[in-house]
């Protein structure tokens, strides 16, 4: 079934967007417009945290490493959509789409991973103040760091590995604007049962434990805060903590919602939508949502965009 697999199909064709012939243009230029605004967005982020030495905590770090692991997730998608919508030519390749999906699911299991990461340092900031600078050290930080990102890789080439070994009955239309698991599935013929276990599986290791990790940490973080004896304490502590909420219930809801919902409950429009929450809109948002809400920020932006202006017109 594999060899039948590999001999028959050569590439997929990617149908979203397909059904909306006159609006092709304005898609491409909003994304295109997204896909700009995280470019500049996050690089703003990576360039301020790295430059501002008032920025230079654990925090900005993971931050950091955030802002370039959503360039790197959108870079992913985004090029591929731009393309299929310039050229009406919706078509990838079987090795393109694998290798598409592979680096679609490292990259968002490493975004599980640093959210959580990004949780524990506010739950050692909050909860365990005086041995935050012992625990969250800058080799402590490389290592967490280091490890969102190579955690996954082996179990993911497996699964990878797994689906495109899969008979797709000689059909190659996916009902997505990029290669991903559900579409793939809904091509796949004869017993996939095993790769629905492993997926579940899957899931469950790289997505439901760190959001337990992270709800953990912040039921322990709420509970800290409310005993401050400061409003105005715990007025900075929640504002602290909200961005990251915000960015954690975003991804997540829109994943699991894409991942785990039974198929027969929702359309491919509506998978299409979600899949645009966790992969590109979160992506969007984010500088919004950490810099709009960040005092520190706002003022080392302030410090440097009056330098960059001033390099520009000399």
């Amino acid at each position: 079934m594999a060899e039948a697999n590999f001999s028959i199909i050569v590439e997929f064709t990617l149908l979203g967007f397909s059904d909306l012939p006159n609006l092709q243009g304005f898609l491409f230029g909003l994304f295109l417009i997204i896909y700009t605004g995280i470019l500049l967005g996050n690089g703003l982020i990576i360039v301020i945290t790295k430059t501002e030495p008032t920025l230079q905590t654990p925090m900005y770090f993971f931050l950091r490493n955030f802002s370039f692991l959503e360039i790197c997730y959108t870079s992913v998608i985004l090029p591929r959509i731009l393309v299929n919508l310039w050229t009406q030519k919706r078509t990838i390749s079987f090795l393109g789409c694998a290798i598409q999906l592979f680096f679609i699911l490292i990259l968002g299991v490493t975004e599980c991973f640093l959210l959580s990461v990004m949780a524990y340092d506010r739950y050692v900031a909050i909860c365990k103040p005086l041995y935050y600078t012992l625990i969250m050290n800058r080799k402590m930080c490389v290592w967490l760091v280091i490890g969102s990102w190579i955690l996954g890789i082996p179990i993911l080439i497996g699964l990878t590995y797994q689906i495109f070994s899969l008979s797709f009955c000689s059909s190659n239309k996916l009902e997505h604007i990029f290669c991903d698991i559900p579409p793939l599935l809904k091509l796949a013929c004869g017993d996939i049962s095993l790769e629905v276990y492993s997926i579940y599986v899957d899931a469950g290791i790289f997505g439901m434990f760190p959001f337990f990790f992270i709800f953990g940490s912040y039921v322990k973080i709420i509970a800290t805060i409310l005993k401050l004896p400061s409003a105005k304490g715990r007025s900075k502590a929640f504002l602290t903590c909200s961005s990251h909420l915000i960015v954690v219930t975003l991804y997540f809801v829109s994943a699991f919602v894409s991942y785990l919902m039974p198929k027969s409950s929702h359309s491919s429009a509506t998978e299409i939508v979600f899949s645009l929450f966790y992969t590109i809109l979160t992506p969007m948002f984010n500088p919004l949502i950490y810099s709009l809400r960040n005092k520190d920020f706002i003022l080392a932006m302030r410090k440097l965009l009056p330098k960059c202006i001033g390099l520009v017109s000399t």
